[in-house]
């Protein structure tokens, strides 16, 4: 699978995601370096994607010093709405963005799924260099 091809199919996933939970507001695929890979969030999606990256760097760090077992999610809920990243294999993270009285059961469930999902893509994925 080429990097086209690998885009497109990470592209669906995010779609399907975004049928499968209606109060979504948005979401963004980026390297663990901060990298942005794919987003339809429309403003700042370079800043999401940065503040993602470090967000689950920092996770990580908490988890092991608290020694919480492996990061499966870092939920963060505001007045407005909801943020939630989730690590997809080793290589990215999955943010999500959720409106205020979102199901967060359903997020939560959807987020892994979707995760576990672009963490297959990845794997299958030939490495490029």
């Amino acid at each position: 699978m080429d990097l086209p091809d690998l885009r497109r199919e990470v592209d669906e996933e995010l779609r399907l995601l975004l049928k499968r939970v209606a109060e979504l507001t948005g979401v963004t695929v980026c390297t663990v370096d901060g990298v942005l890979v794919t987003s339809d969030v429309r403003a700042a999606a370079e800043q999401v994607a940065a503040l993602s990256s470090a967000l689950h760097a920092m996770s990580h760090r908490m988890t092991a010093l608290v020694q919480a077992g492996a990061l499966e999610e870092t939920l963060i809920s505001g007045t407005g709405g909801h943020v939630a990243c989730y690590a997809a294999g080793p290589t990215l993270v999955l943010t999500i963005l959720a409106a205020q009285g979102a199901n967060l059961g359903l997020l939560r469930m959807e987020g892994r799924k979707t995760a576990a999902r672009l963490a297959a893509l990845v794997e299958r994925a030939p490495a490029t260099g």
